[in-house]
């Protein structure tokens, strides 16, 4: 056991948990709970949305994916940076103009039928659930190196400490604790940065010329193709990382916590400029571990390479340093689940429960109460699944979410503001097929079957794409579509009219 990295880890746990007993004080409400009675500001709700996207994928799974895959790996970078200005300028606007705390607010205000809110909260539950796995497997893999508790243990840590954070600090707690671990993910990341540059003699042209022979992939690892040899793979990924934030429920759900749609907007702009920086430092990241750790350490410490980063803290800063960015890891992987967390049970509390169970007689305190039980549910489900999936690596297996969230989500969020024939079996019909669609061909993918065994399964494939991307957003936006043609009860022209006024102006009064 790293003595140092265990008090590290204390103090981080310790940091987050105070923060959650003063944040449970201040929950006192459903509008508490779920979006800090709104309360957060710009440049609080942007480091928030910061916190909240640069999870394990991008911490630990970017640093090992360039490690050992080279400019491969670098194209996770660019797919989660890119993917905010699609929630720039169409979603975060509309989103909190027509939302209350769920993304089936948002549709219900155009179509306020249960069928609606029942499937947006299956999605949302879904989607939180899945990414949530990528996180939990980063826990336990990092866990396991620092102080040597065995995987299952350090899922199980890792899930009863999130829980803790939503069950008793609701929104505002999960805000303050990523506020808190973006700022230190980010020291951390531009400690390593500079070290790692400074060991190239602050020449990024000699980074380059070195990395050509630094690995066993020689000159090929600055080229595309190393991990990805399928152009159609590697386009199908590419369109579910830029496509997917914008459908992510736990991203959504931020632009809630801020008074209106301009200081949401002011968020994106923060949370996109901190983004960036991050996803360029983890070229360094990368391109350091492959230089200064080695393939061979990197994959004796974890199959996936999601212990890049930590061991090439170790390698050029040495135990502190290594110490530090593992707590910071851990912190990244607790606030990430934390917000996973508490989109999931609002979804099921607020919509389903609130809405469907109880058709909006329940009361604040018994939404709050089926919210805190929701967690629970939600936290064990992930755990679970989370002990299947040890060896993969968490930004793939992020990027699943993503596509995920692209063919379920995407299509109904832009439906609902831009289409005024669109109804509400369209929108049913939309969220449901790209879900299952999606889910399906993931299922019958190389991620969970494999003839050699690296897989979950032992078997072949059917589907060939590591990504559904390219086939499962087409399938949602044309179910959609379809959906909606073919069902017989048109679209009230009169509510489309309100919902644009509404979206584009923050408008309450009907028109």
């Amino acid at each position: 056991m790293n003595v140092l990295a265990f008090t590290l880890f204390l103090l981080i746990v310790g940091l987050t948990l105070v923060i959650t007993f003063f944040a449970s004080r201040r929950t006192k409400t459903t509008a508490d709970f779920y979006t800090a009675d709104s309360s957060l500001t710009g440049w609080q709700n942007g480091w928030a949305i910061a916190g909240d996207y640069m999870s394990a994928a991008s911490f630990l799974g970017i640093a090992g994916m360039v490690a050992l895959s080279g400019f491969d790996g670098f194209f996770y970078s660019i797919g989660f940076l890119v993917a905010y200005l699609v929630v720039l300028y169409i979603v975060a606007e509309p989103l909190r103009n027509l939302g209350k705390y769920t993304l089936a607010d948002m549709i219900a205000a155009r179509f306020n039928e249960k069928k609606v809110r029942g499937v947006a909260a299956l999605n949302t539950i879904s989607i939180s659930t899945f990414y949530m796995i990528a996180q939990l497997v980063g826990a336990g893999a990092l866990i396991k190196l620092l102080l040597g508790i065995d995987y299952l243990y350090s899922v199980i840590i890792v899930g009863i400490l999130m829980t803790v954070y939503v069950v008793f600090g609701g929104m505002t707690a999960t805000s303050w604790v990523q506020i808190v671990k973006a700022v230190l993910l980010m020291a951390g990341t531009f400690i390593i940065s500079i070290i790692v540059l400074a060991k190239f003699d602050f020449s990024v042209l000699e980074m380059f010329r070195q990395m050509k022979t630094a690995t066993p992939l020689g000159g090929d690892f600055l080229n595309p193709g190393n991990k990805f040899k399928d152009p159609l793979d590697t386009l199908s990924l590419n369109l579910a990382l830029v496509l997917g934030t914008a459908g992510l429920p736990h991203i959504l759900i931020r632009f809630f916590t801020v008074k209106d749609a301009i200081t949401a907007r002011k968020s994106v702009v923060y949370a996109t400029w901190i983004i960036g920086i991050f996803y360029i430092m983890t070229i360094f990241l990368g391109f350091g571990a492959a230089a200064f750790v080695g393939y061979d350490k990197i994959i004796g410490a974890n199959a996936a390479g999601n212990m890049a980063a930590p061991l090439l803290a170790e390698a050029i800063g040495g135990d502190f340093l290594f110490a530090f960015v593992s707590a910071v890891a851990f912190a990244t992987i607790l606030a990430v689940v934390a917000g996973l967390v508490l989109s999931a049970a609002s979804a099921f509390a607020h919509d389903f429960y609130g809405h469907i169970l109880r058709k909006g007689e329940a009361t604040d305190k018994e939404q709050v109460v089926a919210a805190r039980w929701a967690s629970i549910g939600v936290s064990i489900l992930s755990i679970i699944l989370a002990l299947f999936a040890q060896n993969m690596n968490v930004a793939f297996l992020v990027s699943l979410a993503f596509a995920v969230a692209a063919s379920a989500n995407l299509p109904i969020i832009l439906f609902t503001v831009f289409w005024k024939r669109f109804n509400t079996a369209g929108a049913i019909t939309g969220m449901l097929v790209g879900l299952i669609s999606s889910l399906l061909l993931v299922f019958l993918s190389p991620n969970v079957w494999s003839p050699d065994g690296t897989a979950i399964f032992v078997g072949n494939p059917i589907f060939p794409l590591g990504n559904p991307g390219i086939i499962s957003i087409p399938i949602g936006f044309i179910a959609a579509i379809l959906g909606t043609l073919l069902s017989s009860k048109k679209a009230d022209a009169k509510k489309y009219d309100e919902i644009l006024v509404k979206a584009n102006t923050g408008m309450k009064d009907s028109i």
